[in-house]
């Protein structure tokens, strides 16, 4: 009796185990079905590989919707890139309004599935570009806000991040601070994408050479797109995905607008392009773009990092930020780039928080 109740709970273990593989079965057969013979299922498919192609991720978009749609998409967003940054701005559509008193003033935003902070600087003369201190390693904007005595700040530019675990000490574009180029990757007749203040504190934002930034009086600058805001109008925007954001815009005032949005976090999903386009619309700024996002995006607030980072090791290493000075005209940037030919952008093999956390997997 005794074996014959062992072997019904064997058949009773082994047809349970039968039950849920079928069960399993049906689940996925009925999802990609789901996913790829209904508009509704299509429309999340693009979605997805929309969210993924603004990652440094974007290779894996061709799960959801194959490799020759993939690299289409891929095209379109970076046509899109391109095309928004061709119209020269009118800088005299911005006049800068002397301002006495506060400089800085920070709210809480939110918007379908996504929070963050919006920092209005109405003097964009306190705006400065702030690079690492230490030759061969990015460094957090909470670092370089504490180290400079700067009021608050925002992460600047892109940079090289082999598998999103890069030292952020190998810019992307140019870094301009205080009139100085301190990094550039081409001469200076080939145009790039650019986030840059001239010398009065106008915002410009476009494919501009170095040259032209000279001749245009440009002191700071670094590199990040797409546009999405010019001279006024709204500018054509391809892409749904959903992602942490920083953007930057100008309202003909001259006050600057800083929006930072989380994301990848169960409060805060992430937000779309248009999202931020209609923000910075609604907060009447006339020329507009993005910084870089993902687990960059931060914003920082005195000693605070009041932004909720989405990288699992907490503040990335960054090459650039944008920091909001009492008196910027004080602030001396020192070039770490200087004389280098070979930069090293780091990786796994040399990432901190990646390091400790393989290190106590393996000590388990």
């Amino acid at each position: 009796m005794k074996l014959a109740g062992i072997t019904y709970k064997h058949e009773q273990s082994v047809s349970w185990l039968k039950r849920s593989i079928f069960i399993c079965i049906i689940i996925v057969f009925l999802s990609v079905s789901f996913l790829f013979l209904t508009p509704p299922g299509t429309k999340i498919r693009l979605f997805l590989a929309d969210t993924f192609i603004a990652t440094q991720h974007r290779e894996w978009a061709w799960i959801f919707v194959g490799m020759k749609k993939r690299d289409e998409m891929i095209q379109n967003v970076q046509q899109m890139s391109e095309n928004n940054a061709i119209e020269k701005q009118d800088l005299n559509a911005i006049t800068i309004q002397k301002q006495d008193g506060k400089i800085i003033d920070v709210e809480d935003i939110t918007g379908r599935g996504w929070v963050g902070k919006k920092m209005v600087v109405y003097d964009p003369r306190a705006i400065r570009v702030v690079v690492p201190s230490k030759v061969g390693q990015g460094e957090t904007i909470s670092s370089m806000v504490n180290r400079t005595g700067a009021l608050a700040g925002i992460n600047g530019g892109g940079f090289d991040d082999p598998q999103g675990l890069g030292n952020g000490f190998a810019p992307i574009g140019v870094i301009m601070s205080g009139g100085k180029i301190l990094y550039t990757s081409v001469d200076g007749t080939v145009p790039q994408q650019v986030v840059a203040f001239d010398h009065t504190g106008k915002l410009i934002i476009g494919k501009y050479s170095i040259d032209e930034l000279l001749a245009l009086h440009v002191t700071d600058a670094v590199s990040f797109y797409p546009r999405i805001i010019a001279n006024g109008k709204a500018l054509p925007i391809v892409g749904d995905g959903l992602n942490p954001r920083t953007a930057i815009g100008q309202r003909a005032d001259g006050v600057i607008v800083m929006i930072v949005i989380d994301g990848r976090q169960t409060k805060s999903i992430g937000a779309s392009l248009k999202d931020v386009q209609d923000l910075l619309l609604k907060e009447g700024c006339v020329n507009a773009g993005f910084l870089d996002g993902g687990a960059s995006s931060e914003m920082v607030v005195g000693r605070d990092l009041i932004t909720h980072p989405s990288s699992r090791y907490g503040e990335r290493r960054l090459p650039s930020g944008l920091l909001i000075f009492e008196h910027p005209d004080q602030v001396n940037v020192a070039n770490v780039w200087e004389g280098m030919t070979d930069i090293d952008p780091g990786g796994a093999y040399d990432n901190p928080g990646y390091l400790a956390e393989h290190n106590r997997l393996n000590n388990k």
